[in-house]
């Protein structure tokens, strides 16, 4: 079992004063973990793996927010709201339902939502991911401790175990990792109720479908609730601050998204800003800055979220902080402080659960002498679960445009793929970048359903640094929409 070693210099009792003598023991490094998110998680899980002894302090549950009220709960929304438009959508591939009225007259059903028990699913769901998380922890010999941790110093961390912080554990560590996430954004103006004003953590204590949701923020998470409850059946309104939705993605995959909400009967109101929103009895009402107002049912505020760095030890310890509140951390998740790392939403880094889990794992590899290999920010995949979906990697369209890099762009419209004409895919396109000269993929971005299994070979081709023309000789399933990739590619051709 990997062991740290400490070496210690001394005058045992009892030897002459200008003898010295040095000794080596061996002794099990202890990591201590705050927040079990999908930092925390695989922070824990890696230092069982090498051989520490390992303690994770969570306050809600194993998962963090990721699992029990944001991505696993809101994805499987997303899964439902895909669901319901493809029976919806089933018309155009020919198939059609009916149901026997009177008479024996056919009569079209309605696709009904039972929001409760979709609710109940998703909340499920995320339960249960939580618990396989917590069973991974404890086979792997990790000590859970519930309750609210704060740092004691650098080495410590105080757990306050029971309500009304009456009873503490104090838990000593060589190296301390960070994973307490972040929480929605709530402005003093649009103060949330749990009711009719909602952040994305309470919209699963909804009984049914909303009848007129007002969407405050164009964002990711503003989008992707937005494009799930229009599929489920509510009218909503989308305030945007910005000329379209999606101000930080890809222009013309925005461009697409927006055309399809439109298209689904979704009000965007680009260009404007939520000033207050407050309630009406059973109805709110979301004031602009221009004096307009929009009445709905209910209201989603997506302004962004603020880290959860307050109050728990941070400046004392010495830990540096943003202006925003976060964590700085440099590319092996390491803190101003050597011994203590932070992963996830709560620090500089890119804001994303697959990010949090590798920066999880590279600070405990690093803390321990391990081989670390930090990845390129460049070399991120993300991916906006609307409908369809925009998934990206690598550098964009305007660091082309911007000289920030030498590059080309090819465009392919999906709707030129045999396997989309098949499914009826009218919207979407595949986007790729390669270098001047070499020809190597340094971008990506698909606009697709499914669009996140998609990026993948993208990535893989990115961190291998693959040209347009070795990407190009591998053999797609004809037909498939992966198709598309090679087209591009070979369309891409460098001649030699």
């Amino acid at each position: 079992m990997p062991r740290r070693r400490v070496l210690v210099c001394g005058r045992p009792a009892g030897m002459r004063q200008n003898v010295s003598m040095a000794y080596e023991f061996e002794r099990t490094q202890r990591i201590a973990v705050l927040g079990g998110g999908p930092g925390g998680y695989e922070a824990a899980l890696a230092g069982a793996q090498l051989g520490a002894e390992v303690t994770l302090v969570e306050r809600a549950g194993v998962g963090g927010s990721a699992v029990l009220t944001d991505v696993v709960p809101s994805k499987s929304l997303i899964a439902t709201a895909e669901a319901s438009n493809a029976v919806k959508e089933a018309a155009d591939l020919g198939v059609q339902f009916y149901a026997r009225g009177a008479g024996d007259k056919a009569v079209k059903p309605d696709v009904a939502i039972n929001l409760a028990a979709v609710n109940k699913r998703l909340l499920g769901l995320a339960a249960q991911q939580s618990e396989d998380m917590r069973s991974n922890l404890i086979d792997a010999g990790v000590r859970l401790v519930q309750g609210e941790g704060r740092l004691d110093g650098s080495n410590a961390i105080i757990v306050s175990t029971a309500k009304g912080g009456t009873d503490f554990d104090r838990i000593e560590a060589d190296t301390l990792v960070l994973s307490v996430g972040a929480t929605p954004r709530v402005l003093p103006t649009a103060v949330p109720d749990g009711e009719r004003i909602l952040t994305w953590k309470q919209v699963y204590d909804l009984p049914e479908i909303p009848e007129h949701l007002i969407v405050v923020g164009s964002g990711v998470t503003g989008a992707e609730f937005a494009s799930a409850y229009r599929a489920l059946g509510a009218k909503v309104t989308l305030i945007s601050s910005r000329d379209q939705v999606l101000p930080g993605e890809d222009a013309d995959a925005a461009s697409v998204i927006e055309k399809v909400f439109k298209r689904n009967g979704m009000k965007v109101m680009s260009k404007s800003r939520a000033a207050s929103v407050v309630r009406d009895g059973d109805s709110v009402v979301a004031t602009l800055s221009d004096g307009r107002e929009v009445r709905g049912s209910h209201c989603l505020m997506a302004v962004g979220s603020v880290p959860n760095t307050r109050d728990i030890g941070l400046e004392e310890a010495g830990v540096q902080l943003s202006d925003s509140g976060h964590i700085r951390v440099n590319r092996v998740a390491r803190t101003s402080m050597p011994n203590i790392y932070a992963a996830g939403d709560c620090t500089t880094y890119v804001p994303l659960a697959s990010v949090a889990s590798m920066q999880g794992r590279t600070a405990v590899f690093h803390a321990m002498g391990d081989i670390v290999n930090p990845p390129e920010e460049r070399n991120i995949t993300s991916n906006i679960f609307t409908q369809p979906e925009i998934a990206t990697v690598g550098w964009t369209q305007k660091d082309i445009e911007e000289g920030v890099v030498p590059g080309v762009i090819y465009k392919l419209p999906l709707a030129s793929n045999p396997r989309a004409k098949m499914m009826e895919i009218r919207d979407g396109f595949v986007k790729l970048f390669a270098s001047n000269g070499s020809g190597a993929i340094i971008g990506g971005v698909i606009v697709a359903p499914k669009a996140s299994e998609l990026i993948f070979p993208l990535a893989l081709a990115i961190e291998h640094r693959l040209t347009v023309d070795q990407f190009a000789e591998a053999f797609p399933v004809y037909p498939s929409l992966t198709g598309s990739l090679t087209d591009a590619a070979r369309a891409m051709h460098i001649v030699r």
